[in-house]
C-alpha cells in the first residue's frame, strides 16, 4: 500500500487555502498486498493555493461568518443575512462601488470597513437626539446587527443645495444654496431609474399613508439639521443626502425608523473652504482615489486616528 496525496478546496472559493489530507490508496502496479487495517490520516494542514491563476480571497472571520450563514437579500453596496435571533438582520457592508444606476462598477477596496464605521457613527448620534433607527451594533469591521423591518419603497432626498439631477431639471448653477431645505420622493424601482414621485402617487399606490408621509418629512428634516450640524463643525458642507425608511412592527403597533445606511455613499459632501468633493461624486467623475475621500470624512468627524499605527509595527500605549 501506497500512500497518496489528494486536494480538496472549497467550490465557492471563499478560502485562500486547499486543504490536504492524506488517503491510503491500493496500487495494483506495485505487486503489494492491501494490509487489511485502518490508517488514520493525519492531521490537515492548509496551504496557500491557486486555482488556474485565481488567488482565493484572505481567509477572515468576516468570510467564515458569511459562508455559514442564510442570504437575504444582496444589493449593490450591502449582502443581507438572517440575524442570530428572530426579527434580526446581518448588515455586511461590500467594497463594490456603482453609479448610474449600476451602469458603472468598481470594487474599492475598504470602501464597505469606512462606510461601516461611518453608518455606525450617525446612527448611534441620530439614537441619541432621539431619531428610531433599525441600527442595533456593529458586529465587526464589516457587519452590523440591525432590526428587520419593512422598507417604505421611497428614497427621501434632502436638498440644502443645487447639485445632481435637481441642477439639471430646473437649470440650477451647481452649488446654489436653495431657500430652505427641499424634501423629494423618488420610487425604489433600478430598472426604472428610481423615477421622481410626488406625494400624490404615493398616496395613490399605497406606498404610505397621510400619517406615515408626515412622520417621514419629520424625520428627514431631523436627520438635516443633525447630520448639517455635525459635517460643518468639521469644515464640510451637506450638499444633500438620502435616507431609506422602515416600518417596524411591535405588536399591534408600528413605527417608522431610519433604515439601510447613512454614509458618504448616500451623501453628497464638500469641503466649505477648498470645494473638494467628498462623497461618490469623485467616483462618479473619476476625480481621485474614493478612499482617500471617505478616509478624509471619517478622520475629521474622529472615526479614523489621524496617523494609525503602521501595521505589523507594535504601538505604545501609556
Amino acid at each position: 500500500m501506497r500512500l497518496d496525496w489528494r486536494a480538496y478546496c472549497s467550490s465557492n472559493r471563499l478560502f485562500r487555502y486547499v486543504l490536504f489530507v492524506k488517503f491510503p490508496v491500493s496500487n495494483a502496479l506495485s505487486g503489494w498486498r492491501a494490509r487489511s487495517q485502518i490508517l488514520r490520516p493525519r492531521q490537515p494542514c492548509l496551504k496557500r493555493a491557486a486555482y488556474n491563476g485565481f488567488r482565493f480571497p484572505p481567509f477572515t472571520p468576516e468570510r467564515l461568518s458569511m459562508a455559514r450563514r442564510t442570504k437575504i437579500y444582496e444589493g449593490k453596496a450591502k449582502t443581507l443575512f438572517e440575524g442570530p435571533e428572530p426579527g434580526t438582520i446581518v448588515q455586511y457592508f461590500k467594497d463594490d462601488a456603482t453609479a448610474f444606476n449600476a451602469e458603472k462598477r468598481d470594487v474599492i477596496e475598504g470602501k464597505g470597513v469606512l462606510n461601516n464605521l461611518l453608518s455606525e457613527f450617525f446612527m448611534l448620534g441620530l439614537g441619541q437626539i432621539g431619531v428610531p433607527t433599525h441600527f442595533l451594533k456593529r458586529i465587526n469591521m464589516r457587519e452590523q446587527l440591525v432590526r428587520s423591518c419593512e422598507i417604505v419603497p421611497l428614497e427621501v432626498i434632502v436638498r440644502n443645495y443645487a447639485a445632481g439631477s435637481i441642477s439639471k431639471r430646473l437649470g440650477l448653477e451647481e452649488g446654489t444654496q436653495l431657500p430652505r431645505p427641499i424634501v423629494e420622493y423618488c420610487y425604489k424601482d433600478d430598472a426604472l431609474g428610481d423615477p421622481l414621485v410626488s406625494e400624490e402617487h404615493i398616496a395613490a399606490f399605497g406606498w404610505a399613508n397621510q400619517q406615515d408621509m408626515d412622520d417621514i418629512l419629520s424625520i428627514a428634516l431631523r436627520v438635516n439639521d443633525f447630520l448639517s450640524g455635525i459635517f460643518l463643525a468639521v469644515g464640510i458642507r451637506l450638499v444633500d443626502f438620502k435616507i431609506e425608511i422602515g416600518r417596524v412592527y411591535e405588536g399591534d403597533f408600528q413605527r417608522l425608523v431610519v433604515a439601510d445606511e447613512i454614509s458618504p455613499d448616500s451623501c453628497r459632501l464638500w469641503d466649505i473652504k477648498t470645494g473638494q468633493k467628498l462623497d461618490k461624486d469623485v467616483f462618479r467623475r473619476d476625480l481621485g482615489s474614493l478612499t482617500d475621500a471617505y478616509s478624509e470624512v471619517a478622520r475629521r468627524l474622529g472615526v479614523m486616528p489621524q496617523n494609525p499605527p503602521t501595521p505589523g509595527k507594535p504601538t505604545l500605549v501609556n
